[in-house]
């Protein structure tokens, strides 16, 4: 082989090279680019439950927030207790003290946008309606259920986050594949129970 053969040889090898490089700087590159992007939009979702007390009412309730810096998409709601889904949250609503008013909000394809929080539930009592006792009562019965939330970033990265329903221990979101969305809202659900109207039984006729 001739020096020119060589040399030519030489300068192909260096060529190969030096595209690999290429290849692999802007791939590197475009890894980099995608891991800012995630990290601009990574949403950070919490649940808690909470006690209050104002000069007016007493209250009880479940909220979630959004902590992170881009909006959760929530696909996904469940209660859960001893790691059972529980389907029928009308039990643990018969444990409020009479005279209360709920309010809710759905969850289910709902966008919480960064620094946004959701109740999905409270429970309000007027002062003087109900004792701090029998309000704690039930918070304490609540304090039985986790509620589970299943949530996803605008580039469909998906995450579960799990908080105790009346407490205030809270677990790190796990990343999933996806998030399988819940036919049903169970906070909404429990609101139509609460709303439908009690009848009493029609006498029998002899």
């Amino acid at each position: 082989m001739g020096n020119g053969n060589k040399a030519e040889m030489l300068i192909a090898v260096c060529a190969v090279i030096t595209s690999a490089i290429a290849v692999f700087i802007a791939w590197d590159q475009g890894r980099v680019m995608r891991a800012q992007q995630h990290g601009a939009v990574f949403p950070v979702v919490q649940i808690e439950g909470f006690v209050s007390e104002t000069p007016s009412t007493s209250a009880m309730g479940i909220r979630l927030t959004n902590s992170g810096v881009g909006p959760a998409l929530i696909e996904r709601v469940e209660m859960l207790k001893d790691g059972e889904t529980v389907e029928d949250l009308t039990p643990y609503a018969d444990t409020f003290p009479p005279g209360y008013q709920q309010s809710w909000s759905s969850l289910i394809g709902r966008a919480v946008a960064p620094g946004d929080t959701i109740v999905p539930l409270r429970v309000d009592w007027p002062r003087g309606k109900v004792t701090l006792e029998q309000r704690n009562a039930a918070a304490a019965a609540w304090s039985e259920l986790d509620v589970e939330i299943c949530y996803c970033s605008v580039f469909d990265r998906c995450w579960t986050a799990r908080g105790l329903g009346m407490g205030v221990s809270m677990s790190r979101a796990e990343p999933v594949k996806r998030c399988q969305r819940s036919e049903e809202d169970i906070f909404e659900d429990l609101a139509d129970d609460v709303r439908a109207p009690q009848t009493e039984p029609t006498p029998e006729v002899e």
